[in-house]
């Protein structure tokens, strides 16, 4: 059974940095994409960031670009997305998911496991 499990979020000031974490137990193949979302009140869940287990390519939405940083630690099935500058439209419950194959995708329904998520909230 795949369980993820995300960490770090907080309450932060504008122009400050968060690193959250997501630790991944279960799975049984490296063809995957482990990819963090985020959604705010009222709004549909968007993509932020995603990797690939295998070669480790990054992807970024355009919004985040420049500003976080995802990143893999394949001895402890981890991977973290490193946010500085952040602005408080980042504002958002954050998720991580992990979707199965070779083809990345930025479309949430395509994920197939999801962890429970963790609060980033950052105030003006």
């Amino acid at each position: 059974q795949v369980q993820l499990i995300e960490s770090g979020g907080g309450l932060v000031q504008a122009r400050g940095s968060l690193r959250l974490s997501c630790a991944a137990s279960g799975l049984t193949t490296t063809n995957y994409f482990m990819g963090w979302f985020r959604q705010a009140p009222g709004k549909e869940r968007e993509f932020v960031a995603a990797i690939g287990w295998r070669g480790g390519t990054t992807y970024y939405a355009d919004s985040v670009k420049g500003r976080f940083t995802i990143s893999r630690d394949s001895a402890r099935n981890t991977v973290y997305l490193q946010m500085n500058t952040l602005k408080p439209e980042d504002t958002a419950v954050y998720l991580c998911g992990v979707k199965s194959g070779i083809i990345l995708t930025r479309t949430p329904r395509t994920y197939d496991y999801w962890g429970p998520g963790t609060q980033v909230t950052v105030s003006s």
